[in-house]
């Protein structure tokens, strides 16, 4: 089914992490080679339960961290691999169908031969669109013709669930038009900050050099890219006020529209893009564009011309000759990163037809991988996480009743969505065929665009997913107020429907009670049970939640990833409450699914409750190299693994319990941060 956009939905990021033992030891046995038992687990538990995994587990040259969902993630690659060399092999499909075009797609990608052979064609039909820019209106003519096909600049765009009225999609606009990852990176004045746009001007010149230019005239329209795109960061918000639901949230009439921007026609947009009627929108940061206009205005069009010829050319590098795509792995994996070498090319076009071809190629993963009785059980799990947490919320004693009653009413509206998408997406429109790589792309990208666009003032379809059922990932909607749990994480070594509980409830479990929790977040408590932004604690409530809130802020602020660089507390706050309050949900859980009776005795010299928590540690095994973790600690809101796993277990009392940790010790945080 359509997928929603990227950006209206929290996810877990699991492939950032690591997970319990190896595959064929999910019952509770656990390979003590795999600890590192000179660490006491009172001490360091990430260290103990981890340290033996991440000393044999080098990170493969082909990427920048490693943990063992990578391997399950592995193992999804190949069964992925296997239907699509099938599905290109099979000359009898039939015209049209699905089976052909992910083959076709597929096959296209793996022809290097042809991509080297059709040269820099692809770039044609968007360089003679910039020839045409004369003033500013063309320049907007041109960017909405870019915009269509695929590349980005300038700034964002989505349909999505209007936040206040989550039922009615509406078209939304948001900062954008950045190359690097984030808008500090040209900002921030450390020397780190200084390196990387100098390497990035760099990159770009010899992009510039290998489409044809001569190494000044390279060099002087890298510098020109730097200046607009600076400019840009400078008028951006940053990641925390960007996540935040209240400061984003800016519906505005087409004549609010012409207030804000004088120089960019917005109804001359629209109508470029083949969208008249929309009449009104959501701009998540007014600010942004009010700059946008003015450098509209104040930078002159050949700059903007060069800066749209960098979008097109950096967005189709992957579909380029090998010298492109090469120096564009150079700089985004290897310099940013710090990756070795690429994926193999059938990695990369498997990645390519799940992104494009998602529910085409989820299909037949699913007819082949995922068996019903997996459904049956996650059901059964989530349903218990589910009634502890409306136990709990019954009888905390901070919230008041009305803001008691809010809360239980919205967790009766949430909707588990298990394994993938009842209502596939129909690809019927969508031409693919052997004769161009690039021009599927174009033609995929343009298909996805227009179907999204297309549903700007209809009504949200509720069986809308945001990941193709091989993801390896589980995700909470705010706007559907939906938990999602796509099929390629409902396998071992996360998941095992015949393994013993306390390992189901410590590694799945958990990820359970995590989406659950951002229900209830910083970002997610905003929205009722319908899926709308409205503030329904008591204004008391709001303020006792915030203080708890601040506790988990600090504690995670105080952990250092790198030398001289800590954890942003505000930018993972979201995530650090979801791990919390996720793990004591799955622990309540798994206690209140035994209905009295005893756990499986001591395995492997490990109690049931150790073996909890040992499951819960494991999840978040992953070694990084240096690169991946200074930018996953500037951008990403998941905060690394080693801090989601001891920062979480810091504050519970039932771990101490379980490894006999006192007070005084590092795994014992004092005070402890409590949410419910």
């Amino acid at each position: 089914m359509r997928r929603k956009p990227l950006g209206t939905f929290f996810l877990t990021l699991l492939l950032a992490a690591g997970v319990i033992g190896q595959n064929g030891a999910p019952r509770g046995g656990f390979d003590r080679g795999n600890l590192d038992e000179s660490c006491a687990p009172c001490q360091d538990f990430y260290k103990y339960v981890n340290g033996g995994w991440l000393k044999k587990n080098e990170i493969p040259p082909a990427f920048s961290s490693w943990g063992v969902p990578h391997k399950l993630n592995e193992e999804n690659q190949e069964a992925l691999r296997a239907i699509l060399e099938a599905a290109a092999a099979n000359k009898q499909a039939p015209a049209g169908s699905n089976e052909k075009k992910i083959g076709d797609l597929y096959a296209t990608c793996m022809d290097e031969q042809a991509i080297e052979a059709r040269g820099t064609k692809s770039l044609d039909a968007f360089l003679a669109e910039i020839k045409k820019v004369k003033d500013v209106r063309s320049l907007q003519t041109a960017l909405a013709h870019f915009h269509m096909k695929g590349v980005g600049g300038m700034f964002g765009r989505f349909v999505g669930a209007d936040q206040k009225n989550s039922t009615i999609n509406i078209a939304t606009f948001s900062q954008g038009g950045l190359s690097l990852p984030d808008r500090d990176y040209y900002l921030k004045t450390d020397d780190k900050s200084k390196e990387t746009r100098a390497e990035f001007l760099k990159h770009v010149a010899k992009m510039f050099a290998l489409l044809g230019d001569a190494p000044a005239q390279a060099e002087a329209q890298a510098k020109t890219v730097l200046v607009i795109e600076t400019k840009l960061a400078e008028a951006s918000m940053d990641r925390v006020e960007a996540r935040n639901p209240l400061k984003t949230y800016h519906k505005k009439t087409l004549a609010e529209l012409k207030e804000l921007n004088t120089s960019f026609s917005w109804e001359q947009y629209f109508k470029d893009i083949g969208h008249s009627e929309i009449k009104e929108v959501i701009v998540r940061q007014p600010d942004f564009f009010k700059a946008l206009d003015r450098e509209l205005i104040a930078t002159p069009l050949g700059d903007w011309q060069v800066y749209l010829r960098w979008r097109a050319l950096t967005a189709g590098a992957s579909a380029l000759p090998a010298r492109f795509d090469q120096e564009n792995f150079r700089f985004y994996s290897a310099y940013l990163r710090g990756t070795k070498k690429q994926l193999p090319r059938w990695r990369r076009c498997v990645a390519v037809v799940d992104n494009n071809l998602g529910d085409a190629l989820g299909e037949q993963y699913v007819k082949k991988h995922f068996p019903p009785t997996a459904k049956a059980k996650m059901k059964e799990m989530i349903d218990n996480l589910l009634a502890v947490l409306r136990e709990d919320l019954g009888r905390v004693e901070w919230m008041n009743d009305a803001t008691r009653k809010q809360a239980i009413e919205k967790l009766g509206q949430f909707t588990p969505r298990i394994g993938h998408t009842e209502k596939w997406q129909d690809y019927g429109k969508l031409a693919i065929n052997r004769s161009s790589y690039s021009e599927n792309l174009t033609r995929s990208a343009e298909f996805a665009i227009r179907d999204n666009w297309n549903q700007a003032g209809k009504a949200v379809d509720q069986g809308e997913w945001p990941f193709s059922p091989p993801t390896l990932n589980a995700g909470y909607v705010p706007t559907a107020n939906a938990i999602f749990f796509p099929a390629g994480i409902l396998q071992p070594p996360f998941f095992d429907f015949t393994a013993e509980d306390a390992f189901n409830y410590g590694a799945i479990g958990a990820v359970i009670g995590h989406e659950i929790g951002h229900g209830f977040d910083n970002n997610g408590r905003r929205y009722d049970g319908k899926g709308n932004l409205r503030d329904w604690w008591t204004p008391e409530d709001g303020k006792k939640y915030e203080e708890r809130a601040a506790c988990i802020e600090k504690q995670f602020s105080g952990f250092e990833a790198l030398e001289g660089l800590n954890v942003n507390g505000k930018l993972v706050l979201g995530e650090a409450i979801g791990d919390l309050v996720g793990l004591k949900l799955s622990y309540r859980a798994w206690k209140k699914s035994l209905a009295g009776k005893p756990a499986p005795p001591v395995i492997d010299g490990f109690t049931p409750e150790q073996r909890f928590f040992l499951g819960f540690g494991r999840v978040w095994a992953n070694n990084s190299r240096p690169e991946a973790l200074r930018l996953q600690v500037q951008t990403d809101p998941h905060p690394p693994g080693r801090f989601r796993a001891n920062g979480t277990l810091m504050n519970m009392p039932e771990f101490a319990a379980a490894f006999g940790c006192k007070t005084g010790d590092a795994m014992v945080r004092q005070p402890l941060c409590v949410v419910w």
